[in-house]
């Protein structure tokens, strides 16, 4: 897939693939592609690699120059990340930060905030988990029940490094549980949704709150998933401090801060995956003729229907692109991305493992994986985290379509 940006950012393409190819060697080339938004795999390599970035200015190229980034625009950043994800460089280890926090902070952080937080990120040295879900509320993030109460008598806290200063006056203290926190395990800080008002019910009375992972009163546990990994964590938090001044955005308007988060994750992020599921694509295609699908019709229709898929998946976010270059709010298209991308995912990763036989059934020495194992069986979550399809289903039909709204208890 080749896109072409024009004569504006030529300059900064050509910049950037030079540097790649530069310095996209050695063990970083050997883990080429390794890694997604959630496969923990060869970690130390990809935070290696990200530090690489930070050193020639490549994290942030859309943040302001004085946080660290190189204040360049929306198209800059599209391409970075198209040409990133063509040069199948190792998945970014920071992205709950660079892609997410750090956007937040921009949008919806105090000054404080932003030059406390952003250069450490960009610079690689703190590390974040996002705490959103929970055992009650996974895609139903409105029913959130981890609480924080302000506590002004100044207590300290023990084991962690006061974010702002002593003097924001007071703290927030924090009780409840997360779950299916992202590389959770590495987090130095974690951005928290927490219910405020203990009377709220649903939307109302949430608040973003910025937690030190380094205290007591926080309890980190690995998941373990069905590739072996333990990028997901659950997060227990019990008497946990922050400071007063640790709120993003508004008290009691933690939702609005939420769902600001969200839509940037549901932006142009499908990008590097669109290529990374062509590539499989593919892959399926050269299976297919090694193995002889394609003399069988009927197989023949479904990996024709699969190519035709990623096609579906490129159109949809150069649509997605051409509007939010132009300064207009994303279409239909950009809610119904999510749903399509990962259905069909999972369409794939079945396909190729029928391909493989019996031999996709065999598994190295310690659950050694190969890439289409992988692949696959991450693919199971993909309709799971980030909003169920069942959720965006119903976004789809009440807000898009106009359809009744689904009955509440």
């Amino acid at each position: 897939m080749e896109l072409d940006f024009g004569p504006a950012v030529r300059d900064f393409r050509d910049e950037l693939r030079d540097w790649l190819a530069e310095h996209l060697v050695g063990e970083f080339a050997e883990h080429r592609g390794v890694g997604g938004p959630t496969d923990g795999a060869a970690w130390d390599v990809r935070l290696a690699w990200d530090r690489e970035l930070a050193a020639g200015n490549w994290l942030g190229v859309g943040w302001p120059q004085e946080y660290g980034g190189r204040g360049l625009g929306l198209l800059e950043e599209i391409v970075f990340e198209y040409e990133y994800a063509r040069a199948n460089a190792p998945y970014r280890a920071t992205v709950n930060a660079l892609d997410l926090l750090g956007p937040m902070l921009l949008k919806m952080g105090s000054e404080a905030q932003r030059k406390r937080f952003l250069p450490p990120i960009l610079a690689v040295e703190e590390l974040w988990g996002q705490g959103f879900s929970e055992p009650g509320a996974g895609s139903d993030l409105a029913s959130v029940r981890t609480r924080a109460e302000r506590d002004d008598g100044g207590t300290s806290f023990e084991g962690a490094s006061r974010p702002v200063g002593a003097e924001s006056g007071g703290e927030w203290v924090v009780n409840g549980q997360k779950v299916w926190t992202s590389f959770g395990i590495h987090a130095d800080w974690l951005y928290v949704l927490t219910r405020t008002d203990p009377d709220s019910r649903r939307h109302k009375g949430l608040t973003m709150l910025l937690v030190p992972a380094d205290q007591p009163g926080v309890e980190i546990r690995p998941i373990r998933n069905l590739a072996g990994q333990d990028e997901f964590a659950e997060v227990f938090l019990s008497d946990a401090r922050t400071d007063a001044d640790m709120v993003v955005g508004e008290v009691g308007q933690g939702w609005r801060t939420a769902m600001a988060t969200l839509g940037i994750e549901r932006g142009t992020t499908l990008l590097p995956q669109q290529l990374t599921f062509e590539r499989e694509a593919e892959a399926l295609i050269g299976l297919a003729r090694e193995r002889g699908g394609l003399d069988d019709p009927m197989l023949r229709r479904r990996i024709v229907d699969a190519w035709i898929s990623v096609r579906i998946m490129r159109t949809t976010n150069l649509r997605t692109i051409a509007e939010l270059t132009a300064g207009r709010a994303p279409g239909p298209q950009a809610t119904t991305a999510k749903l399509y991308a990962s259905t069909r995912h999972q369409q794939l990763g079945h396909l190729a493992m029928e391909l493989a036989g019996l031999a996709g059934q065999i598994v190295g020495e310690d659950y050694g994986l190969d890439t289409r194992q992988r692949s696959f069986l991450l693919s199971l979550a993909e309709t799971i985290y980030g909003g169920s399809s069942e959720i965006q289903r119903n976004i789809i039909g009440e807000q898009i379509l106009g359809l009744p709204k689904e009955p509440r208890p």
